[in-house]
């Protein structure tokens, strides 16, 4: 499908998205994802091994718990010696407790650190597929700042993720473990009433449940724009990153320009709306701690509140109601995870939400379907270059005035070995030819035949350095394992560059440490490296000058084996290779009516 803006005014594509997807569709979509990736093994080996950490904290909880009697029974009688015997009982139950606390915080973060490595890398593996980044990139707000959702939202995910899932197994083992005990605690529990014994089997059960549940019913309620506002504070959070990385990338253009103050305004205006999302946050955080917080402090006096009756009518030793008020708080912990949660599980499906949609939506890159009239691309037989009927548009729409352009011969044919210059009359937008042959302008009727892919090098006028080696940079895309330093070395002397040879392995930022000649050089000597059978260009000796133009244009001279394709009007290009020319025209507008209300 092809993304549109969302219907509904307020509503982003993320949520749009979401809302499209049912929570259990995103849990299936997350899901299937883990199950396939390369860290299922290790992580389900780490969660039997927190299983096992959980199931034997729960059971020395117990006995600490069972240890309440004795001890609190030694007080009430002033028995020193029980009290000093009690005390290297809780010295072992604490110490066995610590070590088991340590080996499951360790266990928790690799499980942690193992969940991020595979959504990470699964997320990356899904938006670096062939095409996919720059189709999702033009496809609405879905597409911008994917860094936010490659990065922070994962990590967000991966860590919130795991901690839920083991405070959820830890309070489902605490709730099975302490039912029982609060059950059997609370079955001689009765009240007596105008001399009237009234038993409810369970009492401390039920209290329990009943009051966890009040609290979470509340919770739901108080918190419920949480989701929302997480998500949408994501969004904010990413849109100001992107101002402040995009400013500072162009630090010296806005400098030149004076342009400080037209950026800070700028910049100002995505902070007022980050501002504006916390403080949504914080209202809806401080709602939501009336609730967690007032229970929270109840549950000091509660179990002891509920369990008073019993006591005071004398059934029921000190030590027993600390007995039972252990087991009472044990069992309204597990219960209360969701209240005390409710803000993280918030955020988690807020991350959630943004992190399935981005991966549904990279998913539905390859089968977008795309409007109006579209150029066929298909591999030439012959291994030559063909265009028929090439006819490009200049909008993504049907109705509106074209501004396209065509060949003037219905039907070119570019050998290989060949070189050719496109050039076209003024107005007419030649780069959508270079972007149309190389797949990221679909807009128009005709077919172009393409020599296989391997054997193509597109060069924009301004290119991709990636942030690595020198010798990662002359390689790319290839691997640097591929072409010995002696190679290397001599695409560097080729083009001008010889005083980089002994920096093969710096790393560093490249269009920065170079100016745009060198730049212009060192692309070049990329090309002599992989040593294409095809170069598709757009105009790319536009701005040099006229030396590096002439120094360049003899080097694809010599290439002679390979056959250039040069979109663009270069006397340099024309001069030194001798091109066959060829030249565009620009259409008629498909609709005369809507040209004349244009031009009125």
């Amino acid at each position: 499908m092809a993304y549109q803006p969302p219907d509904k005014p307020g509503i982003s594509i993320t949520d749009q998205l979401a809302i499209e997807m049912s929570f259990s569709s995103q849990l299936k979509t997350m899901g299937r994802a883990f199950w396939d990736s390369d860290v299922r093994r290790n992580v389900l080996l780490l969660f039997a091994m927190l299983l096992l950490i959980i199931l034997a904290t729960a059971y020395m909880q117990i006995w600490l718990n069972d240890w309440n009697a004795p001890f609190y029974d030694s007080l009430q009688r002033r028995d020193f010696q029980g009290f000093v015997y009690q005390l290297g009982v809780f010295a072992v139950i604490a110490g066995l407790l610590l070590v088991l606390n340590v080996i499951q915080t360790w266990l928790s973060q690799m499980t942690s650190l193992r969940m991020r490595d595979g959504l990470t890398r699964d997320l990356i593996s899904q938006w670096m597929r062939a095409k996919r980044a720059q189709r999702l990139a033009s496809s609405g707000l879905i597409g911008v700042n994917p860094d936010q959702r490659l990065h922070e939202d994962s990590r967000n995910l991966a860590e919130i993720t795991t901690s839920l899932i083991i405070g959820l197994v830890q309070s489902t083992i605490l709730l099975v473990s302490f039912v029982g005990v609060l059950w059997m605690l609370s079955s001689g529990f009765y009240f007596q009433y105008h001399g009237v014994h009234i038993s409810i089997p369970g009492y401390m059960v039920w209290a329990a449940i009943a009051y966890a549940g009040i609290a979470s019913l509340l919770s739901n309620w108080v918190g419920a724009k949480l989701v929302r506002l997480n998500s949408e504070r994501y969004t904010k959070e990413a849109q100001l990153r992107f101002s402040l990385m995009r400013a500072n990338e162009n630090l010296s253009a806005i400098t030149l320009a004076r342009g400080e103050e037209n950026e800070r305004r700028r910049i100002n205006v995505d902070v007022t709306a980050v501002l504006g999302v916390i403080r949504n946050l914080v209202r809806a955080n401080t709602s939501l701690t009336w609730v967690s917080a007032g229970y929270g402090w109840l549950a000091l006096v509660a179990p002891i509140l509920i369990a008073a009756p019993v006591y005071f009518s004398g059934d029921l030793t000190f030590g027993g109601l600390m007995v039972a008020v252990g087991a009472f708080n044990q069992v309204n912990l597990a219960l209360r995870w969701y209240v005390t949660n409710f803000g993280v599980i918030a955020d988690w499906k807020a991350t959630l939400q943004r992190v399935t949609a981005f991966r549904q939506a990279l998913e539905q890159m390859d089968d977008q379907v795309l409007e109006g009239e579209t150029i066929t691309l298909r591999d030439a037989p012959t291994g030559n270059l063909t265009l028929k009927n090439l006819r490009i548009s200049g909008h993504r729409a049907r109705n509106e005035i074209d501004h396209g352009f065509q060949f003037e011969e219905p039907e070119t044919v570019v050998q290989a070995g060949e070189k050719l210059m496109v050039n076209g009359d003024p107005g007419v937008n030649r780069r959508l030819l270079f972007t149309a042959l190389a797949g990221q302008w679909p807009w128009g009727t005709g077919e172009v035949g393409l020599p296989p892919e391997p054997d193509i090098l597109f060069m924009p006028q301004n290119g991709y350095f990636p942030g690595a080696s020198l010798r990662d940079v002359l390689c790319y895309p290839k691997e640097v394992g591929s072409v010995s330093d002696s190679e290397l070395e001599a695409a560097l002397t080729r083009v001008g560059l010889d005083r980089l040879a002994p920096a093969l392995d710096q790393v560093g930022r490249w269009d920065k440490l170079l100016d745009h000649d060198e730049q212009a050089r060192l692309r070049f000597a990329n090309a002599l490296v992989l040593h294409p059978k095809w170069i598709i260009t757009d105009d790319v000796l536009e701005g040099m000058e006229p030396e590096t133009q002439h120094f360049l244009a003899a080097v694809w001279k010599d290439m002679a084996d390979t056959a250039i394709v040069y979109i663009g009007r270069s006397e340099v290009y024309s001069e030194v290779l001798s091109p066959r020319v060829v030249h565009l025209e620009p259409l008629k507008p498909s609709n005369p009516s809507l040209a004349t209300a244009a031009t009125v």
